[in-house]
């Protein structure tokens, strides 16, 4: 029997135990002969990640599959013939095992050296990565270096400030690899380079292949001796080929087939014969998959039951391979048959949740500030044993993600569901600024961060008030760290919010852009202005040095061990709510980082953050 209780009072199935025990993080697919290996991160386990294949874990205990280059790292293994070469956490060094010897050997460490992004050349079985070196005074720098079967280093390439993706042609006769030099984001500009590989293991003269000042270049790939690679060139991450000296457009198409670079490793298309390509691209946010004819570039659309669609991988010369979640899935690994057009995902642990309990995103498009146009998915909220009294809308919580440049997708997230089976009503808006909807989207935010997605965010909810979808009387925000910021500067500097969540959020910019790590040493030069050149822009856009605009409740969380955004950052904020008699309320972690990955993390702030809307905005 339905039972009728006010929104936001809901009880639910879908417990805060529930969201952390289904959080499991799947990423880096792989395929090795002996089948498909992949990464999990644990929160159960305490944030290790472990490499799985289809049959088990591969990774004992303590080992940890985690690069920090780039302190996001990704690239943490790589695989030649039996051979698996892993970056684990603790100490950063390069092991390697089989699965006849899975024990752990070194390879390689240095101190204060980092790796990541690795690749085997097939005849030497020398491996070539990126070196992330950690020098006096906090400063960084990059190389990509060879490494014999042996364990001894030799420097390749060096000179540019960032690198990623070397990568050899089968016949190991040229390596290729990307690069990019500050102020620039691999998102704005990134380079494809290439040099031959002599006799002896040395490289010729390198040369540019594609990119510049102006264009993005991304995911270089072989298919035989010719190079794909992803590039917005055309304002769009389109697929193009290089042979014998000549670039051809391959897949042309007015949407991204690429993703911002946070992270090493990505794949959004798999080359699956000399004839075929399978890539995913954004549409509106929602990820579609595409067969590409090699020949002549036509392309159709598959009929894929998968919205968010990541690490896409050839198998066979009829296969592929992703990790795929949908609204009503969970991310899980995903085989794909082109002849016979069956979708086989693998068995997953994941705790299901009957459907009947999940809200499904629908796509909104709404007007905001001078003219644009933004994007969203409104999730409402859904519980098969409550409804509401008649005539009352429900409370929204707007979600403004992190990054910034990156995007929501409508795989299935149990967070968000946690508070629409509570009766809240949920907008993941992705403002300007955000990856998937072209360049120009992207570059809304150059300059207008703390801005055009506060604008955005605001003209969601609005939009959604008087679509007469939600109350305009309940509004809340929240977000993660660069989502955080957004949030706080929406609950400063407008009064549409009548509560917030921050998640090691920034509330100092200027303190930031003073002690931020190197690879966003100069991320804050497009996203605002050049420092110290216009501090006083910094100053205005931070919502630290005007409280005195902040009137309503606030929630914080925090990680101890976060470097990236430093708890004073949250500490300084509370304590300037706390001396105007504000509301607020600040949980810390002492063992987390940037980012929470422990399930009892997990499930405390859920738990928090709804006793405290509770109180606070119904």
């Amino acid at each position: 029997m339905v039972q009728t209780a006010p929104y936001g009072q809901w009880d639910s199935i879908l417990t805060a135990e529930r969201v952390s025990a289904a959080a499991t993080a799947i990423s880096d697919l792989r395929s090795t002969p002996a089948g498909l290996l992949w990464l999990e991160r644990r929160p159960q386990d305490q944030g290790r990640v472990v490499l799985v294949s289809e049959q088990q874990d591969l990774l004992i205990p303590p080992y940890s599959a985690r690069s920090r280059v780039n302190e996001y790292g990704g690239g943490a293994y790589w695989c030649h013939g039996d051979q698996i070469y892993i970056v684990n956490d603790a100490d950063q060094g390069i092991y390697r095992l089989s699965r006849q010897q899975p024990i752990p050997q070194p390879l390689y460490q240095a101190a204060n050296s980092r790796f990541a992004d690795g690749c085997v050349h097939p005849v030497s079985r020398c491996l070539v990565c990126v070196q992330e070196q950690h020098l006096e005074q906090g400063a960084t720098q990059q190389q990509l270096v060879a490494i014999t079967p042996t364990g001894d280093l030799t420097p390749l390439v060096y000179g540019a400030g960032f690198y990623a993706a070397p990568r050899f042609s089968p016949s190991g006769q040229t390596l290729v690899w990307l690069q990019w030099s500050p102020p620039a984001m691999p998102w704005d500009s990134c380079e494809l380079w290439g040099a031959t590989v002599t006799a002896d293991g040395t490289l010729g003269l390198p040369y540019r292949i594609a990119g510049g000042a102006t264009e993005a270049v991304q995911q270089p790939q072989w298919q035989g001796e010719t190079l794909y690679y992803v590039s917005d060139r055309s304002g769009w991450w389109n697929l193009y080929r290089y042979r014998e000296g000549v670039h051809e457009p391959v897949w042309q198409a007015p949407y991204d087939a690429g993703m911002p670079p946070w992270v090493f490793g990505q794949s959004t298309y798999a080359l699956v014969n000399a004839e075929t390509a399978v890539l995913t691209y954004s549409d509106r946010g929602l990820w579609r998959l595409a067969l590409v004819s090699l020949k002549d570039g036509s392309w159709q659309t598959l009929a894929c039951p998968y919205t968010e669609i990541h690490a896409l991988i050839p198998e066979t010369a009829e296969q592929i391979a992703f990790i795929g979640s949908s609204p009503q899935a969970p991310p899980q690994v995903i085989r794909f048959h082109l002849q016979h057009q069956q979708w086989l995902p693998l068995p997953s642990q994941e705790p299901s949740l009957p459907k009947e309990w999940l809200s499904q995103p629908e796509v909104v498009e709404f007007p905001s500030s001078e003219g644009a146009i933004a994007y969203g998915f409104f999730y409402p909220p859904c519980n098969p044993e409550y409804a509401a009294p008649a005539g009352i809308l429900p409370p929204l919580i707007v979600k403004s993600h992190g990054g910034p440049t990156v995007a929501s997708g409508t795989g299935l997230d149990l967070r968000t569901q946690f508070w629409t089976s509570r009766g809240f009503a949920v907008l993941d808006v992705n403002y300007g600024g955000s990856t998937g909807y072209g360049r120009a989207y992207r570059d809304r935010l150059r300059g207008q961060w703390g801005v055009v997605d506060v604008a955005d965010c605001v003209a969601g909810a609005q939009f959604l008030v008087a679509q007469g979808r939600v109350d305009g009387q309940r509004l809340a925000i929240r977000g993660s760290s660069a989502g955080g910021f957004t949030t706080l500067c929406a609950l400063t500097f407008t009064n549409v919010f009548r509560v917030g969540a921050s998640y090691y959020g920034v509330a100092d910019l200027i303190a930031i852009v003073q002690d931020t790590h190197a690879f966003e040493a100069h991320y804050f030069d497009s996203l605002i202005a050049p420092y110290p050149e216009r501090a006083d822009l910094y100053r205005q856009r931070s919502p630290l040095y005007h409280t005195d605009r902040l009137t309503c409740p606030v929630i914080f969380f925090q990680g101890l061990k976060d470097t990236v955004v430093p708890p004073a950052q949250a500490e300084q904020m509370v304590a300037a709510l706390q001396d105007k008699g504000i509301p607020v309320e600040y949980y810390t972690f002492a063992t987390e980082g940037h980012g929470f990955r422990h399930a009892s993390t997990i499930e405390a702030t859920l738990i928090a953050e709804l006793a405290f809307y509770q109180r606070f905005l119904l």
